[in-house]
């Protein structure tokens, strides 16, 4: 499957419309980058007038596990992907437009070769910043994703 926006975008809307309908929606899609995008709206704020850490924490994780998804079909191999650990920080309350950018695609792609070569686990730490319209980080989010070649 060729990844595009839109193909991700309608992915999720069949198959993940929490992310969907709370606004989670994807940008750009390279081989080494992925920018996602949310919106700050009703459906997925807190009591604090800013957007629940839950909606930014589905926004955050989307460009980790795209860019995953895209090595591994770029791979032609069976690959099994899971999210071991995630750690958040939290600078500044995100309103309006929050951009989530991860640029992992390298690390991934050297992971699976690692795997194909020793047969064994790779671990793969992916960054996921998230932006608002001024380029100030509002949150950063960390994903341990672990993945075998079978």
């Amino acid at each position: 499957m060729k990844f595009t926006p839109f193909k991700v975008n309608f992915f999720n809307l069949i198959k993940l419309p929490l992310a969907y309908f709370g606004g989670v929606r994807v940008l750009t899609i390279t081989d080494t980058e992925v920018i996602v995008s949310i919106k700050h709206r009703w459906i997925n704020q807190n009591p604090f007038k800013s957007m629940f850490w839950a909606a930014q924490g589905m926004a955050a994780e989307m460009p980790t596990g795209i860019l995953m998804m895209k090595a591994i079909d770029d791979s032609k191999r069976k690959v099994s992907m899971l999210v071991t650990r995630q750690e958040a920080q939290f600078f500044k309350k995100a309103t309006g437009t929050i951009l989530f950018s991860c640029t992992g695609g390298n690390e991934i792609r050297e992971a699976i070769q690692e795997s194909i070569k020793t047969s064994e686990g790779q671990v793969v730490i992916l960054v996921s910043e998230g932006k608002n319209k001024d380029g100030v980080v509002v949150s950063k989010f960390t994903f341990e994703w672990s993945l075998k070649v079978k």
